[in-house]
């Protein structure tokens, strides 16, 4: 049996932040007024398959129009996509290929493209 009581996180460092689930995104729609076919149909969409999917994976356009009808900025129902200013973080491809061209190969600074070098 575990005696020890939990450490804490140091001073200055950020808490383990979450998403909001799917089914609290969903009912805080349902209290502002929405569904997500009827968001989808005043943004000009046939379905809200768009909205959906936007709450299990990223989609920028879908996010923002869903915290819109919120009322607050999508960072603060995904904090994991965003940084603290606001700004998307990269996801994917471009956030590897970001962090390639900060740090390089063996700690030297690469040219971002082949003929820069020249």
């Amino acid at each position: 049996m575990n005696t020890m009581p939990p450490k804490k996180a140091s001073p200055g460092v950020e808490e383990d932040v979450h998403d909001w689930h799917p089914a609290d995104v969903i009912a805080a729609l349902h209290k502002a007024g929405w569904t997500l076919a009827s968001l989808a149909e005043h943004h000009g969409l046939t379905t809200g398959q768009t909205f959906s999917h936007a709450l299990r994976r990223s989609l920028p356009v879908s996010e923002k129009r869903i915290a819109d009808a919120l009322g607050i900025h999508p960072k603060d129902i995904w904090p994991s996509r965003y940084h603290a200013n606001g700004e998307r973080k990269l996801q994917g491809f471009h956030a590897i290929q970001s962090t390639r061209r900060k740090s390089g190969v063996n700690g030297k600074k690469q040219p971002v493209n082949r003929h820069e070098s020249a």
